[in-house]
């Protein structure tokens, strides 16, 4: 069986009839949040993963419904006519307080809202059943649960509908509901769009851990044009002259959020070090404030040395690519000492570049 082939076996958008009253049939497509069952061992020899969904694009009729299987890290949110996605963190309502450094000076985001996942995004719909008509936002949630069921949506309005991922800005899928009677794609015509797709994307991921960074830049995470996302910092090692600048970046067209920190400890092998207590903090509602925020105030550039906060911290605060949210970008920083500075993205801890000083 070759490459096609299999994409196309793997890709489960089969339509399903169901009776209804009156001779009607309604009829169920499957749209994946993220990349389909099966398609995700060729990614992660890659080191990629794909924001999107698959298929990207659907249409049914009305009264038709989308099951809506979660298969990575991802949300659906389908917002009422012209409004855009929730955010994924919000302010809790309380303001951060006594957060000092190591040396046991406080730190600039004291008095600054204490940061958390959404309250919205910590209510769950899987394993539901959903109406849409374009009047009332549906939400899955976050599927922080194990083995989150698919939530299946009926579409009672026609028109094109957008729906998105609130953990990924930028993530989007569109579901284009006719008439009843008009014409759609059949479940065969599903399934090679949804094999075109994961191809393309499978032939944008093999290309990503070749791209270069700027000079004076290390890409935290690497980019694709259709939601791929390399999961690494390019480059992977750096050495530069003492007083030298580095500018942490997120890549233009990512979708992800990431950060870029250094400080005590591996945050992926040594959970209970620095580094590993503020990577932890990702699992919970409401953040550590030294993990959200950038460590310096905003418009700041630190000179990090081993002494930098008593214990050689920097953070660049989380990070995203989007002009639809407050956060940064990028960041940046001086190295003021030489010696060797590794840098962790603290959301996905097995990222990482090391630094070089001399």
């Amino acid at each position: 069986m070759d490459a096609r082939t299999s994409l196309v076996a793997l890709a489960g958008a089969a339509a399903v009839s169901i009776a209804l009253p009156g001779g009607v049939e309604a009829k169920t497509k499957t749209v994946n949040m993220g990349l389909p069952p099966g398609a995700g061992k060729a990614f992660q020899r890659a080191f990629v993963d794909v924001n999107d969904f698959f298929p990207h694009g659907v249409s049914i009729n009305v009264g038709d419904k989308i099951r809506f299987r979660p298969v990575g890290f991802h949300s659906f949110d389908l917002p009422p006519k012209g409004d855009g996605p929730l955010p994924l963190l919000a302010g809790t309502g309380e303001t951060v307080a006594g957060a000092n450094d190591e040396a046991g000076a406080p730190f600039w985001f004291n008095g600054q809202d204490q940061l958390g996942l959404a309250a919205a995004l910590l209510k769950f719909a899987f394993g539901k059943k959903l109406s849409y008509n374009g009047t009332k936002r549906r939400l899955s949630g976050l599927p922080v649960m194990n083995k989150p069921k698919p939530v299946t949506v009926t579409f009672k309005k026609a028109g094109k509908w957008t729906y998105f991922c609130n953990v990924h800005a930028g993530m989007k899928g569109v579901v284009t509901v006719r008439p009843r009677g008009r014409s759609v794609p059949s479940a065969r015509a599903d399934r090679r769009q949804l094999a075109n797709q994961v191809a393309r994307s499978l032939r944008t991921a093999k290309t990503l851990a070749k791209k270069k960074a700027p000079a004076g830049v290390v890409n935290v995470g690497v980019a694709g044009s259709h939601g791929e996302e390399f999961f690494g910092m390019v480059p992977a090692k750096v050495t530069v002259p003492a007083g030298s600048t580095l500018r942490f970046r997120m890549s233009p067209d990512s979708y992800d959020v990431h950060t870029a920190t250094a400080g005590p400890g591996d945050p992926e092998r040594q959970e209970s070090s620095y580094l590993g207590k503020l990577a932890a903090s990702f699992n919970s509602p409401v953040l550590d404030p030294r993990a959200a925020y950038q460590s310096e105030p905003p418009s700041t550039t630190a000179t990090l040395t081993p002494t930098l906060h008593g214990n050689g911290f920097w953070n660049s605060g989380v990070m995203d690519a989007s002009s639809d949210t407050p956060l940064p970008p990028s960041n940046a920083v001086t190295f003021g000492a030489p010696g060797k500075y590794d840098f962790y993205c603290l959301i996905h801890p097995f990222m990482k570049t090391t630094v070089t000083v001399q």
